[in-house]
């Protein structure tokens, strides 16, 4: 059974249902299913755990009737009159006795005078200029806490601050529901473990180290769960299946990451469809359609994509829910947490192409510019991990829409908060590693942040001008002067109102990026022709600055754009394109000193370009605007110039933070 089991057939049963229509039938599918467990834990050990009952005081606080101040106990009445024409004199053990503060108070004691407002006349006499009121500074019995009154309701979570109070309401155990247990479970040949790596042993071509688990495994920590991650399993029909078995004989949920979807080696949904019941495959949502949400030995198990996003946002909308029901956070969740997020209004800065049969979740970086909240969407691929660590949040766009233009109004989900948002200065233009840079000063130094879309100089220029960002970085050589981006602005802006000014950056060096040692002995753009050399080229996105420099390069050479193998295809960023060449899909490209020799090319240097910043005067009273100029203008900043341009002389910085105003 086994080898007709690892036959290698497509697995083409995957479905299109909506996200809330899949939630509502896997819950329905699990109803009775997800209880809880619970459990007695010390309140020491019990902080973020998640209460099973209401928890009620077994002591008084304070226990007694006890002084609020250091200085005297006496008896109220017995300072009638006083005052500061009739001062009263007080002998010790006779009138009063002396307290400190949390002392008890006993009959027939019923007031406390503060030390501040005695006289002493000697060690046993004191005189007082004011009567004392009955219970003046005294804390009752049962003031903060009394013996029998709930101190936390059930259902939650506990905080620092409730540990103390249960501590002082006499409590020292409560009960709390378990932790649910989560099986987590790699799978496919390809898959490697980072912790079998080491400076000794790289990857092959064709591995995968293996990533998504290791994510699960602190999402389910979070979520108040202990996720158990075993080893990968290979694409094996028998071992997959009894690897599931036996876990859900153990675990209150089951994961499997990859093989959900339709490939001849995605096994998971076969064996879920004989060993159980397979309640969805295939959810109208991108990235994730592929997910399989399933039970067996009444047991939810779910199977998860194997791109990383698509195996995020799986886990976040379909786990999620699961797993705040097993840990007694929610009773039932038919909605996820994910979608129950709240939502936001933003601006989009750049138009987002989408399909009619999914719900896209869009991964954004957010800012707020003159009031207004902007989105800029982030690299949308599944596979796109970085994009998850460079996002604020989500634009979510639902089924039955063809996507959002520039400019247009979009809802989203925030990650980070709206104040950490509001101190973000949003830059949209031109890429440079130098941004990455001047964002990890700023955080560092705790000064706000800085999030970058790298769209090319003239898709900033214009997102500039909507009023979707603070600044544009820009490279724009203007073909008749030879001068860099005045001319260019003063061309897109000038009917702008607005004063318009550049805060200059850096001097960097444009050549060829090619592969190390040169292997096509490529000397000059003329090489890039197929006849002259089969060179495979990579370019940059239309309205590059990089672009404009190489059609300006081909034009002054009077070399025809169809000449050049690959001159269609576009990477997005400097190091895209880097990345290209140095995995050999690519033999060269046009691009900066600083993106070679990050990635070890061989660079063939054409010349020195201005990369500055373009911006509206006004910007300039904004406080992370002065904190970027200072840094442009920092020696700090200028020896990490350095370290990234060396032995290149990549970048130059005789003019970093200047700020020119354009007329």
């Amino acid at each position: 059974m086994a080898e007709a089991k690892n036959n290698k057939k497509r697995n083409l049963y995957l479905n299109n249902v909506p996200v809330e229509e899949a939630l509502s039938l896997y819950f329905s599918a699990l109803e009775g299913l997800l209880v809880p467990k619970i459990e007695k834990i010390p309140v020491e050990e019990s902080l973020d755990r998640i209460t099973s009952s209401a928890v009620f005081a077994r002591l008084s606080s304070p226990l007694y009737n006890a002084a609020a101040m250091d200085g005297i106990a006496l008896r109220a009445a017995d300072t009638k009159g006083a005052r500061e024409s009739n001062p009263l004199y007080l002998i010790a053990q006779k009138d009063f006795i002396y307290v400190d503060t949390g002392d008890p108070i006993h009959h027939p004691y019923d007031a406390v005078i503060m030390a501040e407002d005695l006289i002493q006349i000697d060690e046993e006499k004191i005189k007082i200029m004011e009567s004392a009121s009955a219970w003046q500074h005294i804390r009752p019995i049962g003031e903060d806490i009394v013996a029998g009154e709930m101190i936390i309701s059930s259902r939650h979570k506990i905080r620092p601050i409730d540990i103390g109070v249960l501590f002082s309401g006499g409590i020292t155990h409560i009960d709390v529901f378990s932790k649910p247990k989560v099986a987590i479970f790699p799978t496919g040949n390809e898959i490697i473990d980072a912790a079998d790596l080491n400076e000794n042993k790289n990857p092959k071509d064709g591995d995968i180290i293996e990533s998504n688990t290791r994510m699960f495994k602190a999402l389910i920590k979070k979520a108040g769960g202990e996720g158990v991650r075993f080893d990968p399993i290979a694409d094996n029909y028998e071992q997959l299946k009894n690897a599931i078995l036996k876990a859900t004989e153990e675990f209150d949920l089951v994961l499997i990451n990859a093989g959900s979807s339709a490939g001849t080696e995605d096994f998971t949904v076969q064996v879920l469809r004989e060993i159980g019941e397979v309640i969805i495959h295939g959810v109208a949502m991108k990235p994730g359609k592929p997910v399989i949400l399933a039970k067996v030995n009444n047991k939810p198990v779910i199977g998860t994509p194997g791109y990383p996003v698509s195996a995020f946002l799986s886990f976040e909308i379909f786990a999620s829910p699961v797993l705040s029901v097993l840990t007694g956070s929610k009773i039932n969740s038919i909605e996820s947490n994910f979608n129950q997020s709240e939502l936001t209004e933003a601006v989009l800065t750049r138009r987002i192409v989408s399909s009619l049969k999914h719900r896209e979740y869009v991964r954004i970086k957010a800012g707020c510019v003159n009031g207004k909240l902007v989105a800029s969407p982030l690299a949308r691929g599944a596979g796109a991990a970085m994009s998850l660590v460079r996002a604020d949040g989500f634009c979510v766009i639902d089924q039955q829409c063809e996507g959002i233009e520039a400019g247009e109004k979009v809802m989203i989900k925030l990650h980070r908060s709206r104040n950490e948002i509001d101190h973000t200065l949003v830059a949209v233009g031109s890429h440079d590693l130098i941004l990455d840079v001047i964002a990890d000063m700023m955080s560092f130094n705790g000064n706000g942040s800085l999030a970058s879309a790298h769209v090319g100089s003239l898709a900033g220029l214009t997102a500039l001008q909507r009023g979707e960002c603070h600044i544009a970085p820009v490279h724009l050589l203007d073909e008749e002067t030879g001068n860099y981006n005045i001319n260019w602005i003063k061309k897109i802006f000038y009917k702008q109102e607005k004063q318009i000014c550049l805060i200059k950056g850096v001097g960097r060096i444009q050549g060829i990026l090619i592969q190390k040692g040169n292997p096509l002995r490529i000397k000059s753009i003329r090489d890039l022709c197929v006849s002259n050399k089969q060179c495979r080229f990579i370019n940059r996105q239309r309205g590059a600055g990089t672009r404009i420099f190489f059609d300006y390069l081909l034009k002054k050479e009077g070399i025809n754009s169809a000449d050049i193998d690959g001159y269609s295809r576009e990477a997005a960023t400097h190091m895209a394109a880097a990345a290209a060449i140095k995995s050999g899909s690519a033999d060269a490209g046009l691009g900066i000193a600083s993106a070679a020799k990050a990635l070890d090319l061989d660079f063939i240097p054409l010349g020195e370009e201005e990369y500055d910043f373009a911006l509206f005067s006004d910007t300039l009273q904004l406080n992370e605007i002065n904190i970027f100029i200072n840094i442009l203008k920092s020696n700090k900043f200028h020896c990490k110039l350095e370290e990234l341009g060396h032995p290149l002389n990549a970048y130059s910085w005789s003019r970093a933070g200047e700020i020119v105003y354009i007329k």
